[in-house]
């Protein structure tokens, strides 16, 4: 089997097909991608450490700030962050050019006469100022983006496969979602949710795997980009999803008081900011019924800040990619939070990752087993 033969077979109708050269072009992008992340970034950390030993970045009240400046005059970091953001650019430019050549048909795909779920928008919408103020991952438009079609949330579909191909579900990019429906299922094992939300849901690549998990539950996802849940819908739909999407915020959703056993989200809260933070964790708590499941489920990289290299990453990540609340949410004290938020029995770890929640071995501990091996997550009941 080809890798063209491979993708397919793990993909849907609407995730945009490359031809020939769109494809070469997106491997490209895709391989220069690791090449920065794998061969370059690596050799900046080691001239880090070397700056960090010899004491030259440490006379100062910020460390972080300091080796920045020692760092910014050598030739080979300023190189690493042109290529870190341009070929994020690129990713971007490939996959918008494929998609833009492919709109009508992804439009006309998009239209059901009997639709399993639903999709709701509100014109009258306000997009958060962190998401609006910044175009998140460098994605042009950002996750808000509405020109009234589903193109933006092709873009962000099609894109996200190309950056993590392979490593994160294959071509549906749904590891994430079947890893917290495993994280349920792992502390609640006889569970049967009637109502499960996902926050922030984005093209719904997180949400399918909770109706798949599920199939009798009423799943539903919410998000701020009227396209991308437009796409949404129409993905979820040639998956043989019943999603319900609708336009919101994740800080106050228009759902009633305890109207879900279930509320989740998957790597929402570094999109946002300090106090969006709190205010989803609060939401959270009032739309689950007693006793209902919160899952936060984030990237493992989850620190305290003392490693002054790991410092300065993090802060030329959320600079360099656009990642709003980066630093914030991997350095958040997740137990105080939740705690703080209502939620009793709050349990903060890694989850092993799992391909499918029922399967798939549910191992959920302190330390985590590595980018994409396992996720950070906080839960708690109501």
């Amino acid at each position: 089997m080809t890798w063209t033969e491979s993708a397919a077979a793990q993909s849907h109708p609407m995730l945009a097909a490359p031809n020939h050269d769109e494809l070469v072009e997106q491997l490209f992008v895709r391989d220069l991608k690791l090449y920065v992340m794998q061969e370059v970034e690596p050799v900046q950390r080691e001239i880090a450490q070397v700056l960090l030993a010899d004491g030259k970045a440490r006379a100062s009240n910020n460390p972080a700030a300091n080796l920045r400046e020692q760092m910014a005059g050598l030739d080979s970091f300023r190189t690493w962050l042109s290529l870190k953001r341009e070929s994020q650019r690129q990713l971007w430019s490939a996959v918008g050019d494929s998609v833009a050549r492919q709109a009508d048909e992804l439009e006309a795909l998009g239209r059901f006469d009997s639709p399993r779920g639903s999709v709701t928008v509100d014109p009258e919408f306000a997009v958060p100022d962190y998401v609006a103020d910044a175009d998140i991952h460098l994605m042009p438009g950002g996750n808000g983006f509405d020109d009234g079609s589903l193109l933006q949330g092709a873009v962000m579909d099609r894109g996200g496969a190309v950056y993590m191909l392979g490593r994160n579900g294959g071509m549906l990019n749904d590891l994430r979602g079947h890893t917290a429906m495993a994280h349920l299922l792992t502390i609640a094992p006889d569970i049967e949710p009637e109502r499960i939300l996902d926050m922030g849901c984005g093209i719904g690549a997180s949400t399918v795997p909770a109706a798949a998990t599920f199939p009798d539950a009423e799943v539903h996802g919410i998000d701020v980009g009227a396209s991308i849940l437009r796409y949404a819908h129409a993905r979820a739909e040639h998956l043989g999803a019943a999603v319900h999407f609708r336009q919101g915020s994740a800080e106050h959703t228009p759902y009633p008081d305890g109207h879900f056993d279930v509320v989740y989200s998957c790597v929402l809260l570094h999109e946002t900011s300090p106090e969006a933070m709190a205010a989803i964790l609060a939401e959270s708590k009032r739309l689950l019924k007693p006793g209902g499941i919160a899952i936060h489920l984030e990237v493992p990289l989850i620190h305290e800040f003392g490693d002054v290299w790991q410092e300065l990453s993090s802060e030329l990540e959320a600079q360099y990619n656009n990642e709003p609340n980066w630093r914030g949410a991997l350095s958040a004290d997740y137990a105080s939070l939740m705690a703080a938020a209502g939620f009793g029995d709050v349990k903060v770890g890694y989850q092993s990752t799992a391909t499918d929640a029922h399967k798939s071995p549910k191992v959920f501990k302190d330390q985590s087993d590595g980018v994409f091996r396992s996720w950070f997550v906080a839960s708690g009941r109501a």
